[in-house]
C-alpha cells in the first residue's frame, strides 16, 4: 500500500467527500485506513458493574481507494509514484514531483484525547501490577476477605469472640470399640 500512517489525505468519495484528515492507522491485510475525524461512528456502550454506560464516537476504517494524498505545496490531491534515489526507494507526488516527507501522527484533541490518555494509563498500571513483587506474594497468602476488605473489622471481632468461647475445645472423640461391643453380645447373631 502506498499510503502510510501520518500522511495527510482527502476523501474522494462517500459521505465525507472533500474532507481532509491525517491517517492514524493502516490495515494492510484489509487494504483499509483509519483517518482522523472521517467516517465517524457512534457506539452505545452498556453499563457494567465497574463502569457507567456511555456513548462513544470513533473513526471507522475506510477503503484505501476512497482517499488520495494531499500535496502540501499545491494543496490539491495527487497520485503517488516511486523514485529510486541512491539505491533507496522514495515516494513522490506525481503532479509536482516532490518527495513525500515522513510525518508523525498528531495527538488527538478534546475528549477523545482524555479517553486515549486514560486507556494508556490503565495499560501502564496493568503492566506494573503484572510484575511480581514481594507485596503481591504476601497478599496472596492472606484470606480473600482481607484482600477485598469485606467485613475485615467484623471478621476480626468475630474471631476474638470465637476464641473465647470455642466449641473446638470440646471432646469429640469416638467411644472405644470395646465398650460398644461389650454391651451387645460377643457372639455373632445373638
Amino acid at each position: 500500500m502506498k499510503i502510510r500512517a501520518g500522511d495527510s489525505v482527502v476523501v474522494i468519495t462517500g459521505k465525507d467527500k472533500g474532507k481532509t484528515g491525517q491517517v492514524l492507522r493502516v490495515l494492510h491485510t484489509k487494504n483499509r485506513l483509519v483517518v482522523t475525524d472521517i467516517n465517524i461512528r457512534t457506539r452505545h456502550m452498556k453499563a457494567g458493574p465497574n463502569r457507567p454506560g456511555e456513548i462513544v464516537k470513533y473513526e471507522a476504517s475506510l477503503d484505501a481507494s476512497n482517499v488520495m494524498l494531499v500535496d502540501p505545496k499545491t494543496k490539491k490531491r495527487s497520485r503517488i509514484g516511486f523514485k529510486l534515489e541512491k539505491g533507496k526507494k522514495t515516494r513522490i507526488f506525481k503532479q509536482s514531483g516532490d518527495e513525500i516527507k515522513k510525518t508523525t501522527i498528531a495527538k488527538k484533541k478534546g475528549s477523545d484525547a482524555k479517553v486515549m490518555e486514560a486507556a494508556e494509563k490503565k495499560s501502564e498500571k496493568g503492566a506494573k501490577t503484572s510484575a511480581p513483587s514481594e507485596t503481591s506474594a504476601t497478599s496472596q497468602k492472606s484470606p480473600f476477605w482481607k484482600k477485598m476488605g469485606f467485613g475485615s473489622e467484623e471478621m476480626s471481632a468475630a474471631g476474638a469472640e470465637m476464641d473465647s468461647v470455642s466449641h473446638m475445645k470440646e471432646d469429640h472423640s469416638v467411644p472405644d470399640q470395646q465398650e460398644r461391643s461389650s454391651s451387645r453380645g460377643s457372639q455373632r447373631g445373638t
